[in-house]
């Protein structure tokens, strides 16, 4: 392969990448919700009250900027700090009744969303393309 292949190819797919990523935020507009808010109440959906070190971690983030994630899901009255019943100088933050109903919302858009996406591909291109895409996530 070439230096230009290499190039594009890379170019190919962070165009694709782009793409899903405008298509995403046209998704979550219903809820004012950006992206990495969304990604943040999914891990708390999926892993219940969490410390905001654990959800950072999660997603792969400082805590400092899963603070700031928070503290936005929270002024929109989507998750809720509490004290940590283990260690009272912790804080869990946890989807609220309305976090889990605009969380499961966002889970069903998304599903459509994805459909949508990759819908031009064949089932067996969308199988290669997964398998493809987790090797490179995971080496």
């Amino acid at each position: 392969m070439t230096g230009s292949d290499e190039e594009t190819l890379a170019e190919t797919f962070w165009a694709v990448a782009r793409r899903l990523r405008h298509q995403s935020k046209r998704t979550l507009e219903p809820w004012e919700i950006n992206p990495g808010q969304a990604r943040a109440l999914a891990v708390l959906m999926r892993h219940g009250a969490v410390r905001l070190s654990a959800l950072a971690e999660h997603l792969g983030i400082a805590p400092r900027s899963a603070t700031e994630v928070v503290d936005g899901l929270e002024e929109r009255g989507l998750v809720e700090r509490r004290p940590d019943p283990v260690d009272r100088r912790a804080t869990l933050v946890a989807p609220t009744e309305e976090g889990g109903r605009v969380g499961k919302a966002i889970r069903v858009a998304r599903a459509a969303e994805a459909e949508r996406f990759f819908g031009a591909l064949d089932p067996a291109d969308r199988a290669e393309l997964t398998r493809i895409l987790r090797r490179l996530r995971d080496d």
